[in-house]
């Protein structure tokens, strides 16, 4: 019998300088082979989970670098806009709290003209028609004239005198408009020969010191009208001087002025140099009435006044 082998002997340490020898050696040993008679393929060491990588959020490009003078203009109109917005809007915080007359620029100066009632036409009789109605040929008024003159604005001083008895006034009541004594003789005999019916008047005085005289004075025919105002208000100048004139000319001024009626207007007002006060007249060719309007003024008589005066009373004509 053979005898035993004796033990190996204990393995001397190795110092820490050959670990990495060992180890290798290890890697290097033959590895057993499984079933399949190849040698056995050791397992994959389990590697985390990778991570998908994460897109950093793009930045905007850095803005291009401005002239620092631009972005003091632009700080400035910024500034300037803010100031104006809220001058703006305490403006109009202030505006809309004040009245109309309250505000300056928009306050309602008054022009110079008369504060006059509501203007109503007399009823006309039955079956008569307007007097510039395409039926009537005769251009004939067949209302009351004395509810056709003008009435006095409000604060006026009446006339009592021009309203004459009945609210007819005689003839000559009209003719001491005139200066001129032969004047006045040759003007009646025409107002004969024309077909005078009546006249009706009224006249006032308002504060300002104004005085407006308004005659109507009606006739047989408007023919005789328009003859009539040929002779007396030619375009030259009135033929017979209303007192306290010299020379009077047309009234330019007074044609730009809008006209209602459907009847001719002649208007003028006393040339310089005048007197202590200035006068203005004008006539009306209403079909068969003859409306004259005479206003004087101590100084200047105004236009204004005037012309809303002789509008008025066309209307009522009308």
């Amino acid at each position: 019998m053979a005898p035993a082998p004796s033990a190996a002997p204990a393995p001397t340490p190795q110092p820490a300088a050959d670990a990495e020898r060992v180890d290798d050696a290890v890697d290097r040993a033959p590895r057993p082979a499984d079933a399949s008679g190849y040698a056995a393929t050791p397992p994959l060491p389990v590697q985390p989970p990778v991570q998908p990588l994460v897109q950093p959020p793009l930045l905007p490009p850095a803005p291009a670098r401005k002239d620092r003078r631009v972005l003091r203009a632009a700080l400035r109109w910024t500034a300037a806009v803010v100031v104006f917005a809220a001058v703006g809007a305490g403006t109009a915080y202030g505006i809309a709290g004040m009245e109309r007359t309250d505000v300056p620029g928009l306050r309602t100066e008054s022009d110079g003209r008369w504060d006059f009632p509501t203007l109503r036409k007399p009823p006309l009789p039955s079956g008569s028609p307007q007097p510039f109605a395409a039926e009537n040929k005769a251009e004939a008024h067949y209302a009351d004239l004395r509810a056709l003159v003008l009435p006095a604005p409000a604060g006026a001083e009446e006339d009592p005198a021009l309203r004459g008895e009945d609210g007819w006034l005689d003839t000559k009541g009209f003719l001491a408009e005139y200066t001129v004594q032969d004047e006045r003789e040759e003007l009646r005999q025409k107002l004969v020969d024309s077909g005078l019916r009546h006249i009706a008047a009224r006249g006032w005085t308002t504060q300002d010191g104004t005085h407006s005289r308004v005659y109507l004075l009606h006739f047989d025919t408007a023919a005789m009208v328009d003859e009539l105002v040929g002779d007396i208000a030619p375009y030259s100048g009135p033929t017979y001087k209303v007192r306290g004139t010299d020379a009077s000319v047309m009234d330019n001024a007074f044609a730009e002025v809008p006209w209602p009626g459907e009847f001719p207007r002649l208007a003028f007002t006393e040339s310089e140099p005048y007197g202590a006060e200035q006068v203005r007249q004008a006539y009306l060719s209403a079909g068969d009435v003859l409306a004259v309007v005479i206003q004087s003024r101590k100084g200047t008589a105004k236009a204004v006044p005037f012309q809303q005066t002789v509008t008025l009373q066309s209307q009522l004509l009308g």
